[in-house]
């Protein structure tokens, strides 16, 4: 977490959590939804604004962690942003480095995070996912090429299992709730701000 995330944190411990305004898709995008994208429909039936700007991105990817529930949330400043997910919190890449056996595989995050393979599954619609020392992810679409190759070599030996078990055996939330209408932030009519701090 950045160090402004952190000092904002203790000047202002108590702002409210923040829930439907930010999501992540099946390719590794981050979209802001405005009220108007949430009243048009959930995610990713409407998916609303992509995030494009890299500075903003990365402090997106810095400040991204998820809760003793398993709710995944970017805190933006003093205030905790959670999350929807199509499908995983992660969206991994792969690439091919020399030699054989699971070592060669590269497995890595879209902000350059290096990631340790600990299994593999595939759901119903044959989408790969990785479990790995940094959380439980989807193997991008583009890299599906190099997944099947660490597959046919016997490196990777995916289970299956139907998408709908997945977050709960893994310990994730697709969709983070709010428990007490209390406690909701609801963002200005002009939308969510984004304290980019040193993005």
């Amino acid at each position: 977490m950045d160090p402004i995330v952190e000092a904002a944190l203790r000047k202002w411990p108590q702002v409210p959590h923040c829930f439907g305004w930010l999501a992540l898709d099946a390719r590794g995008d981050w979209y802001l939804r405005d009220a108007a994208a949430q009243a048009a429909g959930p995610f990713p039936q409407v998916k609303g604004s992509r995030v494009e700007h890299e500075g903003l991105l990365g402090f997106i990817q810095r400040n991204y962690a998820a809760d003793a529930f398993g709710a995944w949330y970017f805190q933006n400043g003093p205030q905790r942003v959670y999350v929807d997910l199509e499908v995983a919190p992660w969206v991994f890449r792969l690439d091919a480095g020399p030699g054989n056996g699971i070592a060669r595989w590269r497995i890595g995050t879209r902000d350059g995070r290096e990631a340790s393979y600990g299994g593999s599954w595939l759901d119903e619609q044959d989408r790969l996912f990785l479990q790995c020392d940094i959380g439980y992810g989807l193997v991008h679409s583009l890299d599906t090429g190099l997944a099947s190759q660490a597959v046919e070599a016997g490196d990777w030996q995916p289970a299956q299992m139907p998408f709908a078990r997945m977050p709960p055996h893994f310990g994730y939330v697709l969709r983070p709730q709010d428990v007490s209408d209390a406690q909701t932030k609801r963002p200005p009519a002009g939308g969510l701000v984004i304290d980019r701090g040193e993005a």
